[in-house]
């Protein structure tokens, strides 16, 4: 199955290279060009898929991430952090500092390094 998804992925992916539009005939031709055996419902699906998509966006934004949440919920009608909300935060910055510092390997009885 996978064999089916890819020859049809990179078929889409010929055709708008080449500045075609992405249709279920035209994947065919080119996955019996190359002679691969595909279920037949793959082609249209993928054509339908990609029918109303912009695949350069696609592409391009595969590895981009969307906007990061705001930490610790809303924000304040004054832009700042209420102080309720700031001091623990900073409270628990050093609670994970000093658990980090205490730890070494002389604690575990070995090193990886003996």
């Amino acid at each position: 199955m996978a064999v089916s998804k890819l020859s049809c992925l990179y078929s889409a992916l010929i055709l708008h290279n080449d500045e075609v539009k992405v249709m279920e005939d035209k994947i065919n031709a080119l996955i019996n060009a190359a002679g691969v055996n595909v279920k037949p419902f793959w082609p249209g699906l993928f054509s339908k898929a990609l029918s109303n998509v912009n695949i350069a966006s696609l592409i391009f934004n595969a590895g981009v991430a969307g906007p990061a949440p705001a930490a610790g919920g809303a924000a304040c009608a004054g832009g700042a952090a209420p102080a309720s909300t700031a001091a623990p935060a900073e409270e628990n910055k050093e609670e994970a500092k000093k658990e980090e510092s205490e730890e070494s390997d002389d604690d575990m009885g070995f090193s990886l390094f003996d």
